[in-house]
């Protein structure tokens, strides 16, 4: 079947699944959203809303708000928070569709998704971020040498499935990596997300802009990071990307100058508003305990 008549459902419209769907409209395959509340009705009412290059666009977009069991799918993306993906999994238990993909963190591995979805699962994360302001989308894409769509087989192997996600991905226009031990994948990122963002949003309180931009705020980041780096490593998990070694090797110093940087990016300007605080922190949150159960 060509790339072009594949159906896919996009589970979740936020910023990731709506970056998602307006790459994929793009580029002529037939994408459905699956939206809840106010997020469903704006998208049927003024469709798919976006920012390009100061310009306010829209797209019209299939949505719903109802999956029935019998609206099959070539590929489902499930593009919800980690503390969201299992009650995610649970609605699209019944659908018949063969390939629902969690574009999600993870810090325990995927026993309890394997339970309820089986081995329909395809596990990935996201190469994409940004933010909605007033039901606009301001999406962001980083360079493919810094960050892309990760996804791959549970057993690592290269599958027919696999394969023809890659060939979406490449008719989209979205670069993409497969990794052949997404356990060790997505737990190393958790691992980072918890570091990163446990700081700024401390104790259920957004950091202020002026602490964050101090050498005592990136020095956390560094001391944490290497922890759980250290834990992981210890309970037998791969750090992958083998790049993230590093961070065990290079001095404190080196790291702390590097996370000083990063924390005057516009990325972490966007973590800084309080909707995506707020959901980070409920996402953090999740990932910790779920990470110390993994490692107890």
């Amino acid at each position: 079947m060509p790339v072009k008549q594949k159906r896919i459902l996009i589970f979740g419209a936020g910023v990731i699944g709506s970056a998602y769907a307006i790459k994929f409209l793009e580029a002529g395959v037939d994408v459905t959203l699956f939206a809840r509340s106010n997020r469903f009705t704006a998208l049927k009412e003024k469709g798919l809303q976006y920012n390009e290059k100061g310009a306010v666009k829209a797209v019209q977009v299939k949505v719903i708000d109802k999956l029935e069991n019998d609206d099959v799918y070539d590929f489902i993306l499930v593009t919800v928070r980690y503390d969201q993906a299992e009650s995610a999994l649970l609605a699209l238990k019944d659908n018949q569709s063969k390939n629902i993909v969690t574009m999600t963190n993870n810090s325990i591995g995927f026993a309890s998704w394997l339970d309820i979805v089986g081995d329909r699962l395809l596990p990935a994360f996201p190469g994409a971020g940004g933010q909605i302001k007033e039901g606009i989308l301001y999406a962001r894409f980083p360079p493919k040498m810094l960050f892309a769509t990760t996804f791959g087989e549970i057993n690592g192997a290269v599958t027919e499935r696999v394969e023809n996600l890659a060939q979406l991905f490449i008719t989209a226009k979205l670069p993409y990596t497969m990794n052949k031990d997404m356990r060790a994948y997505l737990i190393t990122h958790s691992v980072s997300d918890i570091a990163l963002l446990s700081v700024l949003h401390s104790d259920h309180k957004i950091i202020d802009i002026k602490t964050v931009r101090t050498r005592q705020t990136a020095h956390q980041i560094t001391v944490t990071l290497k922890k759980y780096l250290k834990a992981i490593q210890q309970a037998g998990v791969t750090i992958n990307p083998a790049g993230f070694k590093m961070v065990l090797i290079f001095p404190s110093l080196i790291l702390d100058l590097f996370f000083m940087l990063w924390l005057r990016t516009n990325m972490v300007k966007d973590m800084l508003l309080p909707d995506y605080a707020d959901s980070a922190n409920r996402e953090v949150v999740q990932l910790r305990n779920d990470l110390l159960k993994l490692l107890s």
